[in-house]
């Protein structure tokens, strides 16, 4: 069954060109103009991912990108930002609003179907695995489920991926390249400040005592111990 993917974007001209290279790419698309559209759109259809234009009439890419963080119901589904914003800033400020990726326009098409179809294998259920733990954290892929304890931890996919890799590579530094490659992807387009992002948010998610886990090694990267 093909990825369904939403267009959220003002531009006509922008909006049409991306509809046409996802389908030609093999995915469904949906599209929408303003926040009020792509929520109608997430209720009525089953939406794998979302490309969201930063610049949009009312609410702001940001905003929405915020909004479905903390909704239950659409708190999984991956974001790419979209926006011609290019300063670091924005991009950390886009990753922190919830965003999964981030891409600068103007952009590849190509470019952007491959960043795509990484996040869509990184976000796969990861079927047959077993569950995991260390210390009081407990992480069940197949259920996407992790406890804290007795608490029940909501993560999104990238940090829930990033939590079990650790988990399963305890005592060993590993840098921001090496993390993004052995849990992004080697195929994927992110700079290494996302990690950073990513391991903020995964700290914040946990109870302080987990948190401590997650080490930072000055100069060399992270380390799970």
């Amino acid at each position: 069954m093909a990825a369904k993917i939403l267009i959220v974007e003002d531009e006509n001209a922008v909006r049409e060109m991306l509809s046409f290279t996802l389908k030609n790419s093999g995915f469904d698309t949906f599209e929408a103009i303003n926040s009020e559209e792509a929520f109608d759109v997430i209720k009525k259809q089953n939406i794998d991912l979302i490309l969201l234009d930063w610049m949009l009439p009312g609410k702001a890419g940001i905003d929405i990108s915020r909004i479905l963080r903390s909704s239950k119901e659409t708190k999984d589904i991956p974001i790419i930002m979209l926006t011609a914003k290019s300063e670091e800033s924005d991009k950390v400020l886009g990753l922190e609003s919830g965003a999964d990726d981030y891409i600068t326009k103007p952009f590849s098409p190509k470019e952007l179907v491959a960043r795509i179809k990484a996040i869509l294998r990184r976000v796969a259920p990861q079927a047959g695995m077993q569950s995991v733990n260390y210390g009081q954290i407990t992480l069940d892929p197949s259920t996407h489920k992790v406890m804290d304890g007795n608490n029940y931890i909501e993560l999104g996919p990238t940090e829930f991926k990033l939590l079990h890799f650790f988990i399963t590579h305890p005592e060993r530094v590993y840098s921001r390249s090496q993390l993004l490659d052995l849990v992004w992807g080697r195929n994927v387009f992110v700079e290494e400040r996302t990690v950073d992002v990513h391991i903020l948010r995964l700290r914040h998610s946990l109870k302080p005592e987990s948190a401590k886990y997650i080490q930072t090694v000055r100069g060399a990267g992270y380390r799970f111990s």
